[in-house]
Order: C-alpha cells, then sequence, then structure tokens
C-alpha cells in the first residue's frame, strides 16, 4: 500500500488517500478516474458533511465535482492515519442539505 496523497479535514484531522483506494474508487467507479484531485479538494473544503452510518466514518460532499451532481467521499477514522474508503457520484442531495 502506497499512500498517494496526505490532506486535511475542516476539523484540521490529517487523513489519507492510499493506492489500494484508489484502486478500488476507480475500479467500481471508472467515471472516477480522472478525478483525484475533486476527491481530495471534498475532503478538504466540503459543500456538505455528515456521520456515515458506519461507526469511525464521516462523509465528505462536494457539489458539482464529476460525473454527477455530487461528489461523494467516505472516510474512516478507525485507523491512524484516517483513510478514505470511497467516493463516487451521487444524483441525490445529502440528508438534510436546503437548496
Amino acid at each position: 500500500m502506497t499512500i498517494l496523497a496526505t490532506v486535511t479535514d475542516p476539523d484540521g484531522r490529517a487523513l489519507v488517500l492510499t493506492s489500494d483506494a484508489w484502486g478500488h474508487i476507480v475500479g467500481q467507479h471508472r467515471e472516477l478516474s480522472g478525478a483525484r484531485a475533486s476527491v481530495l479538494i471534498a475532503v478538504q473544503k466540503p459543500d456538505h458533511r455528515e456521520p456515515d452510518p458506519r461507526p469511525g466514518r464521516e462523509r465528505y460532499w462536494l457539489r458539482g465535482a464529476g460525473p454527477s451532481r455530487w461528489l461523494r467521499v467516505i472516510v474512516d477514522f478507525s485507523s491512524a492515519p484516517a483513510e478514505v474508503v470511497t467516493a463516487f457520484g451521487d444524483r441525490n442531495d445529502p440528508a438534510g442539505w436546503n437548496l
């Protein structure tokens, strides 16, 4: 496993994007193959954040990035350093989003 990038979220928490996670993302969502920078921006400057149903995880949303209305990035904080788990496009607004 290789660390491809290290970024900080708005709470000042450092997290990494690994080659394994990036391989999973583009393997499952080929449309994101050119969106690595957008995945990192979603974590650094999200338009919306919310807890994930899985304990220790958080969802970061970036509007208008990628092939869909939203880019959703899931980060797992149960390991050190925290890691991006997956990312994908989402047409639906995040819960609690007020347009």
